[in-house]
Order: C-alpha cells, then structure tokens, then sequence
C-alpha cells in the first residue's frame, strides 16, 4: 500500500503491521479493547477476535487512517472494528480495505460500530479494493447521538466474487446524515442493505446510491427509510446497466410512522445512450474510452 508510513492502523492477513500512537485518541486491536476496557464490551456481538478500536477524545485536525488488506491465498479475516468519537468533535476517518494481489481467492468479513456523541461531526470515506476471487461481507451500523453529523462515502471500483454489504444507521434528535454508495459491478453478484431509522425530532437523511452493472454482473439492494419522529429522508437511487448479461434490482422502502415526517424517493434504472455515445465517437474516442467515460462522469466524485 501506497503512503503506509501515514496509516494509523495497518493490517495484513491476520497480523496488525501498525499502531500509530496519535495525541487525543486510543487505538487498540479490538480483543485489546475487550480486555482492556470493560464498557466497550456492549458494542461487541462477541469477544472479538481481530479489527481496531479507536476512541477520539480530542480533536485532530488530519484524517485517521486504517487499512485491512489480503495478501495470501485463501485467507480469510474476520474483523470487528469500533470507533467512537466524543462530544462535538469534527473528525475525517478513512478506511480502506483491499486485495494486494489478484487470484487469492480470500474473504473478508468486517462488522463495525461507529458512534457519533452529541454535537460529533465526522466524515467517514469507506474504500473497497479487490481482485475477482474474494468474497467480501461488510457489515456496519453507524450511531448518531443528539446534533452530530455524518458523511459517510462507500466507493468499490474493483469489486469481488461475491459482495454483501449492510448498512444501518439510527439518528437521534437534530442529527443530519449524508450516505452516499457508489459501486462499479464487474463479473459479481451483489446483495447489499441500507436502513436508515430517524429516531429523534427534526432528524434528517439522505441516501445516495450510484451502481453500474457490467460484464455479467449481478446487483441487487433493498434501501429502506424508517420515520419515527418529525423528521425528513431522502432516497435516490440510480443504476446503468452496460451489458445485456447483466442485471440491476431495486427496491426504495420507505416507511412512516409519524404524521409530521415527509419521505420521497427517486429511482432510475437506465443504459448508455446511443447520442452519448455517438457524440464521443465523433470527438475520437473508442467505444471502449467512451463507456469508460460515461461510467466516470456517473459514478460521480464525492464533495
């Protein structure tokens, strides 16, 4: 990997390379965190066996960087990871999880917790890697406390086998949520779930997904908004097919159980345009440099 010296927490395979030591904040491997400090034991399903753990407790102005990479054949992690970020702290996390090499036929599974206290910011850039053979599962539940704010970006350029992805997310009063997915699908099938539950008063959310299908790719998602309280949500949903091998279902669920909550949802399912391509053809690309270039300018940067 890439600037390894500036990772805050390193993994290969089964063995932490890296613990970096950061003013403000704890960072232990999760089982270290289990035994180490008693409360962080109700945020685990079970005593973990690897991942991190990683307690802000003031402010840092650089963004905490951890990697879980895959580099042996058939390896298989199992990670449980939490990060908890104080009070009216504005913290920028970002996690990468790769394959370092092509054919391992390797899996990882990753299950994490993210709580946000009252009046916490972050912005969390979540970035998937991987060869074709992997199996991957990615399973994470993200907690906003009274007044705090997520962004939180999922990008897979280089997808797996087989991936299932989980997302949940419960807002307390006041807190505000930008979740944004974007996924290129190529030779995979993909399941994934995203659940946002609006909890708390005046609460606010919105999800963003972004998927293209291509080479015999199949994806399918369920993205569901929960009302509880006075609050507002926000689905869109958008997907490009390439081939005619493969295939996009979505199904927006949006579920209200407060008479002052308003949901909406917009939902495309599309393909290249023949003008679009044309029009590149004419200005000198290749078929191929043109779909690369839609694809792109689809799977928008985030801001």
């Amino acid at each position: 990997m890439k600037n390894v010296k500036n990772v805050h927490f390193l993994q290969i395979d089964h063995i932490v390379k890296k613990i970096s030591k950061v003013e403000g904040v704890e960072i232990l491997t999760s089982p270290e965190a289990y035994k180490k400090i008693p409360w962080t034991r109700k945020f685990f399903s079970e005593k973990p066996k690897e991942g991190y753990f990683i307690w802000v407790k003031k402010q840092v102005d650089f963004p905490l960087l951890t990697c879980f990479s895959l580099n042996t054949y058939k390896a298989q992690q199992n990670l449980e990871n939490l990060l908890i970020i104080e009070k009216g702290l504005k913290i920028k996390s970002n996690v990468i999880c790769n394959a370092l090499k092509e054919n391992l036929c390797a899996s990882h599974k990753a299950k994490g917790k993210i709580v946000l206290k009252e009046g916490a910011k972050l912005q969390y850039f979540h970035s998937h890697w991987w060869g074709s053979k992997e199996i991957v599962e990615s399973d994470y539940e993200f907690y906003l406390g009274k007044d705090s704010q997520l962004v939180y970006n999922y990008k897979n350029t280089h997808s797996s086998k087989n991936l299932f992805f989980r997302t949940f997310i419960e807002a307390e009063k006041n807190s505000d949520l930008n979740l944004n997915i974007n996924l290129l699908g190529r030779n995979t099938k993909v399941k994934f779930e995203e659940v946002l539950k609006l909890k708390g008063a005046n609460s606010r959310g919105v999800i963003r997904l972004r998927l293209v299908a291509d080479k015999h790719s199949k994806i399918e998602g369920i993205s569901k908004i929960l009302a509880l309280n006075k609050s507002t949500g926000h689905l869109d949903c958008q997907g490009l097919l390439i081939d005619k091998d493969s295939k996009i279902s979505l199904i927006p669920n949006l579920v209200c159980e407060n008479k002052k909550a308003q949901l909406t949802h917009e939902a495309s399912i599309g393909k290249i345009s023949e003008e679009e391509l044309i029009y590149l053809r004419m200005r000198g690309l290749t078929e191929k440099q043109a779909i690369d270039l839609i694809v792109s300018g689809f799977l928008t940067e985030w801001t």
